[in-house]
């Protein structure tokens, strides 16, 4: 399994990666990884143990991205002889990318030249990942097709290639030639997260990931400012990056700074502890293509507030689990964020009870059997990774054309 980040990094994309692997090994495979070094320093092979299951982590010789605030990269002119040495050495049935740009793309193509079989996953969003470069106004357009036309290189030499939801697999259909992409849930240990359904002694609306532009944490704090103090609402944001000065001065101004906590990188101990403690979860971010953030959320029986943007919709059933508004609407989603505080406690339950019924598709030991057979090249049916992703798809076969 390779990728361009992994644990320790704090992403949807490491996350998954680490998850996927951890449940690999529970269920007796041998997993080898290979990610870039966490820090300066030669390539290095070590047993890393994550989730608490060990596994072969290969790290390899990495610079750091300096526009982004931790971000390292492989080298690109030596991931095909790394990745060559490492196949040649470890001799696997099956090679799974978790990303096209560096590791991925090393992978991939060695793993054709030997016969390997080949899965792909895209977690990417060029438009996630231009703002780190100085492609901007004019040059941006022609940035996003390059890095789709470089994806659709990559990921075309798959034998199957995933992506978490119904409408990410849409949207790289549309940007790619690719077609047959399958649909599958990054899975959660949905035991690991604890609900509480009794009634609620405070009002705290918590949001979960980096804190970078995409996510549009200035929504959240701005709608928070439209609160009635009577509400007496805290936020808690949990994450780090390179917007979190900013979003702390907006505090400020907003005259806020009282009522909200910036928690940066904080232990999972911590994390579930706030999971269960909140009122509700909070998702302004327009490119998410599944959010973990929000499954964690929905499984510790949290109603949902998003952006009706992207996958959001395959996890927040307006109405129903939650409430999705339009982004940049503020105070909609003020408005939204105040029906939640001020509902009934039957209504609030209603709401905790359906997210935690939504999330139970979602479960890890799903998307393991779907990526064992996967693995395996067996026939298999198209997983949904919500009731919504469901209506309308056919099954697919692991051997579709990808001409």
């Amino acid at each position: 399994m390779g990728g361009d980040t992994f644990a320790p990094d704090v992403n949807g994309a490491a996350k998954f990666a680490e998850r996927l692997a951890a449940g690999l090994v529970e269920r007796g495979h041998e997993v080898h990884v290979v990610a870039p070094g966490a820090e300066s320093g030669p390539n290095s092979t070590a047993i890393e143990v994550h989730e608490g299951q060990p596994m072969t982590v290969h790290r390899l010789r990495s610079w750091r991205w300096y526009p982004h605030p931790w971000l390292r990269y492989a080298l690109p002119w030596r991931i095909e002889p790394n990745a060559a040495r490492l196949l040649d050495e470890i001799k696997p049935d099956v090679v799974h990318f978790q990303s096209h740009i560096v590791v991925g793309r090393g992978l991939a193509r060695e793993a054709v030249k030997r016969g390997i079989r080949l899965i792909g996953t895209n977690h990417f969003m060029p438009e996630n990942g231009l703002q780190f470069t100085p492609f901007i106004g004019p040059l941006r357009e022609p940035a996003i097709r390059a890095a789709w036309n470089a994806a659709a290189r990559t990921f075309g030499l798959a034998e199957a290639v995933t992506t978490p939801t119904r409408k990410a697999a849409d949207y790289i259909e549309r940007y790619t030639y690719l077609k047959g992409v399958y649909p599958i849930s990054c899975g959660l240990h949905i035991d690991h997260y604890t609900p509480n359904l009794e009634p609620r002694s405070e009002n705290v609306v918590l949001f979960l990931g980096r804190v970078e532009s995409e996510k549009h944490i200035d929504e959240l704090l701005r709608a928070a400012a439209m609160l009635d103090p009577e509400l007496d609402v805290k936020v808690e944001i949990i994450g780090d990056g390179e917007q979190r000065p900013a979003l702390e001065r907006l505090a400020a101004q907003l005259g806020i700074s009282h009522r909200v906590h910036f928690a940066g990188h904080a232990p999972e101990s911590y994390l579930k502890q706030q999971l269960t403690r909140a009122s509700v979860f909070a998702m302004p971010s327009r490119a998410e293509l599944q959010s973990i953030a929000t499954m964690e959320a929905m499984a510790s029986g949290l109603p949902i507030i998003g952006a009706n943007a992207m996958a959001l919709p395959h996890l927040i059933h307006d109405g129903e689990n939650g409430y999705l508004y339009e982004p940049g609407d503020v105070p909609r989603f003020a408005e939204l964020l105040t029906k939640v505080f001020t509902m009934p406690h039957d209504e609030l339950l209603a709401l905790k009870r359906e997210s935690l019924s939504i999330v139970a598709d979602h479960d890890i030991n799903r998307t393991l059997d779907t990526f064992e057979a996967l693995y395996r090249g067996e026939h298999v049916p198209a997983p949904v990774s919500s009731e919504s992703d469901a209506r309308g798809h056919d099954t697919q076969s692991t051997d579709s054309s990808r001409d």
